[in-house]
């Protein structure tokens, strides 16, 4: 064993080398870039389970907003426009039919058939039944809007939520890169570290002896 070697000279010169090597050559393994890789899938591989709800919820937005302007800006413009579509029920000439006939049994019994009286009252059951019929009409057409309108709603709810917990997986996605690269930062910033103190550790030995 030669003097140099004793003392610890070959380690301190191994030592300088494997740092200088190390700075030089670098470390071919790359954690931040390989699991960068799955992360940047995550978006694409997600979407497109979401995206459908999310146009949905797009589209029927506008919509939405007009039928919730309309409501309470001209909520009576609404009911006319609804009521504009009213048709006589299939039961009301049958009902009409058969009130007119007792009523006119009635007034032929008191011998009041064809008393103004008795035009009156049939008058007053053929508005009657007729007001009945469309407030009927105009209930169940009202309904059935709010139940396109409750349609609507709920579908630009799901796109919402959609495109919420899209945005979220996103982000988790980037904060998770983002975390990962300061931690890659960062250990190889303290292996350099680490690298500069063995060649400077090496140097020092070398010093020594020279």
């Amino acid at each position: 064993m030669d003097d140099l070697t004793r003392f610890g000279v070959g380690t301190g010169v191994g030592g300088l080398g494997a740092g200088v090597g190390a700075l030089l050559f670098g470390n071919n393994n790359d954690p931040y870039g390989d699991a960068a890789k799955y992360f940047n899938q995550i978006p694409g591989k997600t979407s497109p389970y979401f995206n459908p709800y999310i146009n949905a919820g797009l589209n029927s937005l506008p919509t939405l907003t007009g039928q919730f302007n309309n409501l309470i800006n001209d909520p009576a413009g609404v009911m006319n426009k609804v009521g504009a579509g009213y048709q006589e029920s299939p039961g009301y000439q049958f009902q009409l039919k058969q009130g007119l006939n007792a009523a006119n049994n009635a007034a032929a019994a008191g011998g009041m058939l064809g008393t103004p009286a008795n035009q009156y009252n049939a008058a007053s059951f053929a508005t009657g039944l007729a007001n009945q019929d469309y407030y009927n009409y105009l209930n169940h057409a009202l309904g059935q809007y709010q139940l396109g309108v409750n349609g609507l709603n709920n579908i630009n709810n799901m796109g919402y939520n959609a495109s919420d917990t899209l945005a979220g997986i996103i982000g988790n996605s980037l904060m998770n890169q983002g975390n990962l690269a300061f931690s890659s930062a960062a250990a190889k910033n303290q292996a350099e570290g680490s690298e500069w103190g063995d060649i400077m550790g090496g140097i020092g030995t070398l010093a020594a002896f020279l």
